[in-house]
């Protein structure tokens, strides 16, 4: 029940950040390309969400190795959740920097001919 605060704000945010990637790919999309521009923007959230399943595997054999329980095991309550936690917030806030970058290195055109991407 302490996670349900924490899912909601997450899946208020994600649907207001892909109604955001969808605005962005489709606007700064050439005119003949914008059905690939949200085709990517979607395939962009696909890709996401299994980098996020490679993530959790990869934790979940790295922490099992030596017989140890790891920090998700079937028993949460021999394993630390917390560190997984601590180490998704730890990811979100490379991205969080990563973004930073890029959006202030980027230049759109106001014709979508040129792009400076990141």
């Amino acid at each position: 029940m302490w996670q349900a605060p924490a899912f909601a704000v997450l899946g208020a945010g994600e649907v207001f950040a892909t109604i955001g990637i969808l605005e962005f790919f489709y606007d700064q999309s050439p005119d003949g390309m914008k059905s690939l521009g949200t085709a990517l923007a979607q395939l962009a959230v696909a890709a996401g969400n299994y980098f996020n399943s490679a993530v959790l595997a990869a934790v979940a054999a790295v922490t099992t190795r030596n017989g140890e329980a790891g920090w998700i095991p079937d028993d949460l309550d021999k394993g630390h959740l917390d560190y997984f936690f601590w180490f998704m917030a730890v990811l979100g806030v490379v991205n969080l920097l990563h973004f930073l970058h890029c959006s202030v290195r980027y230049r759109g055109s106001s014709n979508n001919s040129t792009y400076s991407l990141c």
